[in-house]
């Protein structure tokens, strides 16, 4: 692969961030990235209500659905060391563009395997391979925005980042659950997944970038766990990470929408595509607040308080047998989760010198991906001994749990103020 340092800085990107929440979008190599981000996430959103109906209308069972997580975490697991050691070795941008060649790939095979009424236990194949595409992906991909914005910028660029996604979080399951709804078929929604993945490749291609000079290390033990040293050893990161990883372990929920849309709330696919969309909705609310507000100034409080109230609307959501309250908690928990995610990314990468950037985003994508897909996985099987109420409700109850123990043990996050970089 081609040295990072033989590129070109983008000779559009600012020094530092003119007044006003938009003008980052004039640095056109961040602008490019962020549209292929919406598009491929827009995708992605889609087909996750797909292998979701698709699954439990073909099983009927719960814990099928939590094997959806399940399927995805094991490459998590397998791949964080050397996708982290990879993504601080070579050339991020020729990885992001490379895996997301692989997900088109499995998307194509999703979509064959739908028309085609294929054992379900292909569906699962094609999870895993793109759900090890993925784990390579994300290092490659959180290391790489800071090479296109300057510190000074960053904050408000990963507002504006999950801002984006959480707009394709909002459109994706409305219209992928509109189109199964229509075709009476997963199929097509899989192949309107291949063509975003390539139309975000495309996009990326002629995204220039900051040079940084690689220093290439051995693939030695020692070079692998440079990521969990780090993390472990700045304990803000830690009790930040941590707090997150365990809010989504406990508060899977969105794993259970399918079961809520179908059997207690009655729904539909069409409500399902709501339903999901309401969490993103409230994403959506909570960046375009942040974009236009001062810096926060107690972050550390600004984050405990939201996971607080994540478990609260958790709670509410579990409880409920009324689809406008469910979505009313769904986006709730959807405009507070947004604080955590955007304090805890701007610290992982401010806080972390770019030589490890790669392998401490991968420890980073490690704690959150597999708690997301555990996570799943927790909701299904705790559903299947218990019923769904009681996993959603017994999870929102130990997220408030864990917001205490987090506070107790961690007194630096209590006490963090201002989110430096954020302007």
């Amino acid at each position: 692969m081609k040295s990072e340092s033989s590129v070109e800085p983008p000779k559009s990107a600012p020094a530092r961030l003119v007044d006003g929440p938009y003008a980052i979008l004039r640095n056109r190599e961040f602008l490019l990235y962020l549209i292929a981000r919406f598009i491929a996430s827009l995708g992605q959103q889609m087909l996750t209500v797909a292998v979701g109906w698709e699954i439990y209308e073909r099983t009927h069972s719960p814990l099928a659905l939590g094997l959806v997580g399940l399927t995805q975490m094991i490459p998590m697991v397998l791949g964080t060391l050397p996708s982290g050691h990879v993504a601080d070795n070579y050339n991020r941008k020729q990885i992001i563009l490379w895996m997301n060649l692989v997900i088109a790939l499995a998307s194509l095979g999703l979509t064959f395997i739908s028309a085609s009424r294929l054992d379900v236990f292909w569906i699962y194949f094609c999870l895993f391979l793109a759900g090890t595409a993925r784990t390579f992906l994300w290092p490659a991909s959180a290391a790489f925005m800071p090479q296109l914005v300057s510190r000074e910028n960053f904050a408000r660029a990963v507002t504006w980042n999950t801002g984006a996604f959480h707009l394709s979080s909002v459109l994706g399951p409305a219209l992928g659950g509109a189109l199964i709804a229509l075709t009476h078929s997963a199929a097509f929604v899989f192949a309107i997944n291949a063509a975003a993945t390539l139309i975000c490749l495309a996009l990326i291609l002629p995204v220039r970038y900051r040079a940084v000079a690689l220093t290439r290390e051995k693939m030695t033990v020692a070079s692998l766990i440079a990521g969990f040293r780090f993390v472990f050893n700045t304990k803000v990161i830690l009790g930040t990470i941590t707090l997150d990883m365990f809010a989504v372990l406990l508060g899977g929920a969105a794993a259970l929408l399918p079961v809520y849309a179908k059997d207690i709330l009655r729904v539909g696919p069409t409500g399902l595509g709501l339903l999901q969309a309401g969490l993103p909705m409230g994403s959506l609310l909570t960046a375009f607040i942040l974009a236009h507000r001062p810096p926060l100034e107690k972050a550390g409080r600004a984050l405990l308080w939201s996971v607080a109230a994540f478990g609260l609307a958790t709670i509410g959501f579990g409880l409920s047998t009324s689809f406008w309250f469910s979505f009313l908690m769904l986006f709730v928990c959807g405009a507070v989760d947004n604080v955590s995610v955007v304090v805890r990314h701007t610290l992982v990468q401010l806080l972390t010198p770019d030589e490890k950037r790669g392998r401490v985003s991968a420890v980073n994508s490690l704690f959150i991906g597999t708690s997301n897909e555990l996570g799943g996985f927790e909701s299904g099987s705790v559903a299947y001994l218990f019923g769904p109420v009681f996993s959603v409700v017994s999870g929102g109850i130990g997220t408030i749990l864990v917001v205490i123990a987090v506070a107790m043990i961690w007194p630096e996050i209590r006490k963090y103020g201002r989110l430096e970089g954020q302007a």
